[in-house]
């Protein structure tokens, strides 16, 4: 690299450019085009219990059957979070990225086709595995092109979508139960729209670049990963061109047998398996929670109070997120969502007389959809994609958000037998418990990302001599240079 001498200020390298870029249109399209996975993955994994409504008479299941049909698709995103995690830092992002996109298309329009139970169960395992190997890859991928002040915030940017995707779903939802269809149709047509939105970005994923970060410190062609970053960006960031460096490659023994690692795969999927059976088995169970709040309501009316709860609560927490992550602090915020959940969890459970209240109930209920998005279900993805190491950046992910999965299959596998057994105070208060411990393994196992370099938080900062953006008394002027074409 360069040296500075007199008033020459030396042109970034490619891991300096990422890290102090300002944040511009090529990051946005990054976003968009990982975001609209996530918008599928809320759609997909929620409509579920929109749909069961009307295939619970139609094929007469049982309470098992429909235990299993809302939490199979989470138990196979568990495994494919793994094996697209895994497979993305052995053979590349690039190669990777789409393939989850064309499994949810798949995997949503044969739902729509399901002649049977069986075979609807094997179609929510193939959707399931595509959502979660989306997790892994457009998670990297946004924090590997986000620089270090504002990676939260693009992170959770990618998945705020999902809070659309949340709305969505109620709207359909709403939309074809008002329509007059036959039921038969309005649950194929449900998943059917789920569909439509990998479709949209299939071109944009197989078509987008290498990361620059793993082709840089993994494969070492530093000069390639320079060129990709300024045809991707448009001219925007450049870089210095520079030979190959010694690929840096951590095993998946090496890892695993790590404790340093071994902590951060406990702090980080510990915590997302907590939130995800807290945050699914209630968001997918709403309906029956309103129904169990006002029995004599309809199919509409508590589709309505699904789309109202998320509307007014959910997607001001996902914007909270994007806006206030990087100020406050990823485990910060991770902390104090886990501990707001836990009291509104806990006032829902013990104020007496509120499961008869309809107003309060959900205000509370709401209150809890809030800070699990301005909390911990934000922060269990972004900080996955920050405290490992390139080389195994994506299997540390997919470690975590397949915990997170598994976390989720049980909280919607075991919410219906639980508030069967005790009501819905039983059930809110399991969660507060859930939550409680989520503060405790928050503090006790993470780092605070905020404001650090991938390259710093993973032990790679020797590769990158001005990492930390503004760390430097020039980095505004570093900046202004990089962006000149």
């Amino acid at each position: 690299m360069s040296q500075s001498t007199g008033t020459h200020v030396p042109q970034l390298s490619v891991i300096d450019s990422l890290n102090n870029a300002p944040i511009s249109f090529f990051h946005l399209r990054a976003a968009f085009t990982a975001g609209m996975g996530f918008f599928t993955d809320a759609y997909d994994l929620f409509i579920i219990g929109s749909a069961l409504v009307f295939i619970k008479p139609e094929w007469h299941l049982s309470d098992t059957q429909i235990a299993f049909l809302g939490s199979i698709s989470l138990v196979a995103a568990f495994l494919g979070a793994f094996i697209f995690g895994r497979l993305a830092d052995v053979v590349g992002r690039k190669r990777i990225y789409g393939l989850e996109a064309l499994l949810m298309a798949i995997g949503a329009l044969a739902c729509a086709f399901a002649p049977s139970f069986a075979w609807l169960l094997v179609f929510r395992v193939i959707l399931g595995i595509g959502i979660g190997g989306d997790y892994p890859m457009s998670a990297v991928l946004m924090s590997e092109y986000a620089n270090a002040k504002k990676r939260g915030a693009l992170t959770s940017l990618v998945f705020g979508m999902q809070g659309l995707g949340l709305a969505f779903g109620p709207v359909v939802a709403l939309t074809l139960e008002a329509s007059g269809l036959p039921p038969d149709s309005l649950w194929r047509i449900m998943f059917a729209v789920g569909a439509l939105p990998p479709m949209a970005v299939l071109y944009l994923r197989r078509t987008m670049p290498e990361s620059p970060r793993y082709k840089a410190l993994v494969r070492g062609d530093v000069d390639d990963a320079a060129r990709d970053m300024a045809i991707y960006s448009t001219g925007q960031l450049q870089a210095e061109v520079e030979r190959k460096t010694k690929p840096s490659r951590i095993s998946l023994g090496q890892m695993l047998s790590d404790p340093k690692y071994l902590l951060l795969i406990l702090g980080t999927g510990g915590a997302w398996f907590l939130n995800d059976y807290a945050f699914y088995g209630n968001a997918i169970s709403t309906p029956e929670i309103i129904k169990m709040l006002a029995p004599s309501s309809s199919v509409m009316t508590g589709s309505a109070w699904a789309l109202i709860i998320f509307s007014i609560f959910a997607i001001p927490g996902y914007l909270a997120s994007i806006f206030f992550m990087d100020a406050i602090g990823h485990r910060r915020l991770q902390w104090i969502g886990f501990a707001v959940m836990a009291v509104a969890f806990g006032a829902m459970g013990l104020v007496p007389g509120i499961t008869h209240e309809v107003a309060p109930f959900l205000f509370l209920y709401g209150i809890s959809f809030f800070f699990i998005e301005f909390g911990p279900n934000c922060t269990t993805f972004v900080m996955p994609a920050e405290v490992f190491p390139t080389s195994i950046r994506t299997t540390g992910h997919g470690m975590a958000a397949g915990i997170g999965k598994f976390g989720a299959f049980v909280g919607t596998f075991v919410f219906p037998f639980i508030s069967a057994e005790g009501g819905i105070k039983g059930a809110m208060l399991f969660s507060a418990g859930v939550a409680v411990l989520g503060v405790i393994l928050t503090k006790l196992t993470l780092p605070e990302p905020s404001g650090k370099t991938l390259e710093a938080l993973g032990g790679e900062d020797g590769a990158s001599p001005h990492a930390v953006a503004g760390s430097a008394s020039h980095s505004g002027h570093l900046v202004e240079n990089s962006l000149q074409s």
